[in-house]
């Protein structure tokens, strides 16, 4: 996603760009092809809410910067209630598509393994840096380069999928389309079938660590297993939660979990678990997930894994241009830099390519403002956050500086949430060059 988009702004600022991409010579365990941009867990930008939530806020920033990545996710978008899902094939191979036919990039496949000596460089490798540049990099800045564990959920053929028990319907019907609010599907389960599902959960065989690696993991992406250990109504008041639906097949009965399945693909015809991020072992997973009323018979086009994620300590290493401060000619961007989230990563890559090209020509852009979704991260990763606790972050309102003379508290926040984004816009729109107005 970040070398896509720093590709992208730095193409259509007139920089030549060399885009370098390992796969498919070299692939990674997650990725399945070798197209620029590939999903390779949820299929969900998130909300897209840019008056109530910051990274809808940070989806209206990037289209307003013509983002190629949501450029591509509108284009491929799925139904998803109020939030940004999109059919992740069509994607990636368009937004590989409209990289090889731009006039300024050029693509090269093939491990780069080393640091670059000279010459402008952004290095965007996202979490499954490979071996050998994680190494490098690691040499370079002097310390052992910090990483976490992700997991990714499964799919499901939809199929498969027991209708006679599950059914049809976002959460609180949210979406302006009967489509939309179709969006998901839902199987409930009783109290007894909840707590069968726990235990099966607590006692599945796991994915084993090797030697010296401990599991960090990224909160916004915990194993199903990791929450249910925390306590055993964790799920049920997470992605397990029953609120906001009503089962058609019995409308009088309230659920006491529902597990919700959103749409994958445009089809209709594949599925992906929500909130089932998981390291169970394949064998373990089918076994469990059937449990789950309306998915006794369910088909997995995918299932779920576990994997190491790579990030930089950002707040240590990176100017607030993005640059590595001990070459600065060396700029990285992406989910390496310890933003989390696709929308996150492709923002950095954004901020990273127009920087390098006004550096191109011999401009020094100015900072971001902080009260913007841009500035707010960009702000985090290279000095707001506190560099001995540093983790993976997702776009948030607590990154923003307070707005003077708003209420606190739960009443009060609608309106600072609208004050926010209202603040964040004229911002951002000043920052490219362009009234409020125009930018949307």
């Amino acid at each position: 996603m970040a070398g896509s988009e720093a590709a992208w702004q730095a193409a259509e600022a007139g920089a030549r760009v060399i885009l370098h991409e390992m796969r498919p010579e070299v692939g990674t365990f997650a990725h399945r092809t070798g197209s620029l941009a590939e999903m390779v867990c949820s299929n969900s930008f998130r909300s897209d809410d840019d008056e109530q939530n910051a990274v809808g806020l940070l989806h209206w920033e990037m289209r307003a910067a013509g983002s190629l990545i949501m450029e591509m996710a509108d284009r491929h978008r799925l139904p998803a209630g109020g939030a940004l899902a999109v059919d992740r094939d069509p994607f990636a191979e368009s937004v590989t598509a409209r990289l090889q036919a731009h006039p300024n990039v050029e693509i090269r496949t093939g491990e780069i393994t080393a640091l670059p000596e000279d010459g402008p460089t952004i290095i965007a490798t996202g979490p499954l840096t490979s071996g050998a540049l994680a190494a490098a990099i690691a040499a370079e800045t002097g310390q052992e380069s910090l990483a976490f564990f992700d997991a990714i959920a499964p799919i499901v053929y939809a199929d498969t999928i027991d209708m006679t028990v599950a059914w049809e319907q976002s959460r609180y019907d949210k979406g302006e389309t009967l489509e939309e609010q179709r969006a998901y599907i839902n199987c409930p389960m009783t109290r007894d079938e909840y707590e069968a599902f726990i235990d099966a959960l607590l006692t599945a065989e796991k994915t084993e660590f090797h030697e010296g690696e401990t599991a960090g993991y990224f909160d916004g992406c915990l194993p199903i297993e990791v929450m249910a250990e925390r306590g055993r109504e964790t799920l049920r008041h997470g992605p397990m939660k029953p609120v906001g639906l009503t089962n058609p097949h019995q409308p009088d009965v309230k659920p006491w979990a529902v597990v919700q399945l959103r749409r994958d693909n445009a089809l209709g015809t594949l599925y992906n678990i929500v909130g089932f991020q998981t390291k169970m072992k394949y064998g373990a997973q089918t076994a469990v997930f059937r449990m789950i009323p309306g998915l006794q018979e369910a088909s997995f086009a995918r299932l779920g894994g576990i994997h190491r994620n790579t990030f930089i300590n950002s707040p240590t290493l990176l100017d607030d241009q993005m640059r590595l401060r001990s070459k600065p000619h060396i700029r990285f961007a992406g989910q390496i830099t310890g933003v989390e989230g696709y929308v996150e990563s492709a923002a950095m890559g954004l901020l990273a390519g127009r920087l390098a090209a006004a550096e191109l020509r011999g401009q020094t852009l100015p900072p971001v403002p902080q009260v913007t979704a841009m500035g707010a991260l960009i702000h985090h990763i290279t000095g707001g956050a506190e560099a001995k606790t540093f983790q993976p972050m997702n776009v948030n309102f607590g990154l923003f500086p307070p707005v003077e003379g708003l209420k606190a508290g739960r009443r009060g926040r609608k309106d600072r949430y609208k004050a926010y984004t209202d603040r964040a816009k004229s911002a951002w729109s000043g920052w490219l060059g362009r009234p409020a107005a125009a930018a949307e």
